[in-house]
């Protein structure tokens, strides 16, 4: 009888102590419960696919055609910094606020590309811009951005910092003048291991103050060695102070950063790179993102060979990130879903052309949505 009451007051007391500490885990949010809290839209062996959408195409022909295939809205520019904050004690939150709500509608999963770099506010960007002012103009920015953002249902996950580093594996910093494409915030200075402050201060708000956001360290170019080298120490070392990074992501503009040699001449090689990137970002716990896939045509009169090439490439692409997805979570996100030009460079492809037909790389995504359902 005695062996009985012992055995049944154990039993009890193991109840208790689960009971309890399912309580605590319970009452903050941990990075494991932020990645369960995305399991409905990221399950097991599942490539996320999606693509971006501008504040004006959301109830236009574009929209309808991206609800019947997608579930995964990234923001174009409306997240951006020139957007909701161009200038101090300015704020325009509007046209985010109507996408974040578009997709609370339709039941969409977001990532937000609104992070700390390139992606600046033409005022950061003037050469009379000091540290401290530029430090005082970031933290009042991304702060603002997490906490408005942070309880939003659809935003699953959100860009910290974008376009770091460049392919010689240098800092991505500053030039002459407001130039668009430059990163002002390396003026900010450095730490005492070489590591930009910006970034580990954009890092350590949001931390701080998206807790139930995934945080992406964002990245651009091609598969550089030297480049994804130095993003990989710069994760670790995030890491190494206590900040959370919950994925990389990789713009994938291809034939634009992303060499032709590369991706078109030497596909599987380039290939076999990707995947063992995507390979060291499970084994170090995190997500892999395809943030900004399309395929630039510089010389349009050949554009519809170039797009059966982009088909091909395309599903190379997408065969590495099916057989990866089993491993871990791995997203991609197509960079609008038509046709666009850019002066100088030439014509962005997408899976639609001009007239939102379809050009050849639609099936390919189509046949992977299945595939990934």
């Amino acid at each position: 009888m005695n062996n009985i009451k012992i055995y049944l007051l154990l039993t009890l007391s193991i109840l208790l102590y689960s009971c309890s500490s399912k309580k605590e885990i319970g009452k903050g949010t941990t990075q494991n419960q932020i990645k369960n809290d995305n399991s409905a839209f990221n399950g097991a062996n599942k490539l996320l696919i999606g693509a971006t959408l501008n504040y004006n195409d959301l109830y236009s022909q574009k929209g309808k055609l991206y609800l019947k295939d997608f579930k995964y809205l990234t923001t174009a520019n409306e997240a951006k910094q020139p957007k909701i904050h161009p200038q101090p004690n300015v704020w325009n939150w509007k046209e985010i606020d109507e996408i974040v709500q578009f997709a609370n509608t339709n039941k969409l999963a977001v990532r937000l590309h609104g992070p700390i770099s390139p992606q600046a506010s033409k005022w950061a960007k003037e050469d009379s811009r000091t540290a401290q002012e530029l430090e005082n103009n970031l933290v009042e920015f991304a702060t603002a951005f997490a906490k408005h953002f942070n309880n939003e249902p659809s935003v699953k996950w959100m860009d910290v910092v974008n376009e770091t580093v460049l392919g010689n594996g240098d800092w991505f910093g500053p030039l002459p003048g407001t130039n668009e494409w430059e990163n002002p915030w390396l003026k900010m200075g450095l730490d005492e291991n070489g590591y930009p402050l910006y970034i580990l201060k954009a890092f350590e708000i949001a931390t701080k103050n998206a807790t139930n956001i995934k945080l992406v360290y964002n990245q651009h170019v091609g598969l550089e060695t030297e480049m994804w080298d130095k993003v990989k120490r710069t994760v670790l070392y995030l890491r190494s102070k206590g900040y959370r990074v919950d994925g990389i992501g990789w713009q994938a503009h291809l034939l634009m950063g992303a060499k032709r040699q590369d991706f078109v001449d030497n596909t599987d090689a380039t290939m076999l790179k990707l995947a063992n990137l995507i390979d060291w970002a499970h084994q170090n716990k995190l997500a892999f993102h395809v943030t900004e896939l399309d395929y630039l045509v510089k010389d349009t009169t050949v554009l519809e060979a170039e797009r059966l090439i982009q088909k091909r490439v395309y599903q190379k692409l997408v065969d590495v990130l099916l057989e990866k997805s089993k491993n871990g979570e791995v997203t991609l996100n197509l960079w609008d879903m038509g046709e666009r030009s850019k002066d100088g460079l030439g014509s962005f492809q997408s899976i639609y052309d001009s007239n939102l037909n379809p050009t050849p790389a639609y099936s390919v995504i189509k046949e992977a949505i299945e595939k990934s359902k």
